[in-house]
């Protein structure tokens, strides 16, 4: 399979398609971009991309198996327009779908959307956790990585809320960065999750016991 853009498809780019969609979004501009493909180790069909893309099979993809993140911080989904399980996206190659979905919860080899993290911001990451919903319960304020947060002072494994102050987490399941991924954002919901149904649209369980910064 070539591994140029198919000529049967429409002669625009991806970059320019989706700047037009981030404008009437009035979402900010910025440097982002990440090209993906529909092979392993970047073979076959690919498109370049700086914004939102809600369905790859848009532009003549009917996956993603690698992806190449130049710029910004991205979260990738697993079904069309933005739901599913997530996989953070930070800068890097990613060859193949064990790159980028680590120890998911269950084994998932499909990203059908992903968009960029606009409020990735390592050294400036601030958060707030409840252990019940709606910001009540004893409270624990976040600003590191944290690959165990029983083994850091956290008394069980559950969080029933948060609020991001500031940058983006990505929160895991389990300890060692493993499990479900959740992204939490300071500009989604107003950086508040009171519970844990609004952590994602795969989220069932409000079990996390490991939380760290997304770099960008």
């Amino acid at each position: 399979m070539s591994s140029n853009k198919p000529s049967s498809y429409p002669q625009v780019t991806a970059e320019r398609s989706d700047m037009a969609l981030t404008n009437q979004m009035n979402m900010p501009m910025g440097p982002w971009k990440i090209t993906v493909y529909d092979q392993e180790y970047f073979q076959g069909r690919w498109w370049e991309f700086t914004s939102c893309c809600k369905n790859v099979m848009e532009y003549g993809l009917e996956n993603v198996r690698s992806l190449k993140v130049e710029c910004g911080a991205w979260v990738g989904y697993e079904h069309t327009s933005l739901n599913g399980q997530q996989f953070v996206l930070e800068k890097g190659d990613y060859p193949c779908f064990e790159a980028y979905m680590g120890s998911n919860g269950y084994r998932v080899e499909r990203m059908m959307s992903f968009r960029p993290i606009f409020s990735a911001n390592h050294k400036e990451s601030r958060m707030c956790v409840w252990d019940c919903e709606n910001m009540m319960g004893r409270q624990w304020d976040l600003c590191d990585d944290y690959p165990s947060l029983q083994a850091m002072g956290w008394h069980n494994n559950e969080i029933g809320s948060m609020q991001v102050q500031s940058g983006a987490w990505v929160c895991y399941q389990y300890p060692g960065y493993r499990g479900y991924q959740y992204i939490m954002e300071c500009d989604c919901h107003g950086g508040e999750y009171r519970h844990y149904r609004e952590f994602g649209t795969h989220a069932h369980t409000p079990q996390i016991q490991s939380i760290r910064r997304i770099q960008h």
